[in-house]
């Protein structure tokens, strides 16, 4: 266990580390111009770590090497979750989504290709993709969120640690030459997911890893709608998104969202 209460712990020093150390890289994509996949600069290889490496400098500050030890020790904190029957919308919760987002695509007359899902391809881009997501969740999840919690309650603190991650992602999807109407459509449904990971989270015992694997399945399911997304609608995915986060909010809270788990870090 880390050595420094999270009350202790300062989320606003986090986000402004965070973005300071992003800027450089976000300034370095036009330079580059090239996508790691269509929709993604290759500058996000880099940038996707920000949150991780603000993680370990201030939990560094804070509780030196044992700190930042235990910090990345929660990479592969599976055994918290105690109920296993959260897999279930861990791993599911997003290709559910998905499924959703293309039959009422299909019910609207968008002619929409079959999705290719080869199993070998899949795989791989999953065990890439989790690598990239722990970069993010190490820190959204592992430093922040809980200080957030303990001031202002979980669903607040999932509306707010959502609307700086949709920040966060702004500039490179400007990049990649996204409308305004996109960006926007698109960061409804970040916030939302950041409410369902929230409730995972806390129903979860706090587990980072629980929260990277959700996250792995939010861009693995994006990259395989058909063609690599390109025909992924962040209207229909973020009205999705959307209901889903209301559902959680209403029926489990406070009950289950608002509860901070039994898991302390």
């Amino acid at each position: 266990m880390t050595t420094i209460p999270s009350r202790r712990r300062s989320p606003l020093k986090f986000f402004l580390l965070v973005f300071a150390l992003s800027l450089p890289f976000l300034l370095a994509g036009p330079l580059v111009g090239y996508q790691l996949v269509p929709g993604v600069p290759v500058t996000a290889l880099i940038v996707v770590f920000c949150p991780a490496i603000a993680a370990i400098i201030l939990v560094y500050r804070e509780s030196k090497t044992a700190g930042v030890r235990d910090l990345l020790k929660r990479s592969f904190d599976y055994k918290r979750i105690e109920a296993k029957i959260w897999y279930a919308p861990i791993l599911l919760l997003m290709p559910g989504v998905t499924i959703l987002s293309y039959g009422w695509m299909r019910w609207m007359g968008v002619q929409l290709p079959i999705p290719q899902v080869p199993v070998v391809a899949t795989l791989a881009m999953s065990l890439s993709v989790f690598i990239l997501a722990l970069g993010e969740e190490l820190g959204w999840s592992g430093y922040a969120i809980d200080p957030m919690q303990d001031r202002w309650g979980a669903l607040p603190a999932s509306i707010m640690l959502g609307l700086v991650w949709a920040i966060w992602h702004i500039v490179p999807l400007v990049q990649v030459h996204r409308s305004p109407a996109w960006i926007a459509w698109w960061c409804l449904g970040t916030v939302a997911a950041r409410v369902i990971m929230v409730w995972l989270y806390n129903n979860t015992g706090k587990s980072v890893f629980a929260m990277a694997v959700f996250h792995t399945t939010i861009n693995l399911t994006w990259q395989l709608f058909p063609i690599h997304g390109s025909y992924w609608d962040p209207r229909v995915n973020g009205l999705i998104m959307e209901l889903t986060a209301i559902v959680v909010a209403v029926v489990w809270a406070p009950a289950d969202i608002n509860r901070l788990g039994a898991a302390e870090q």
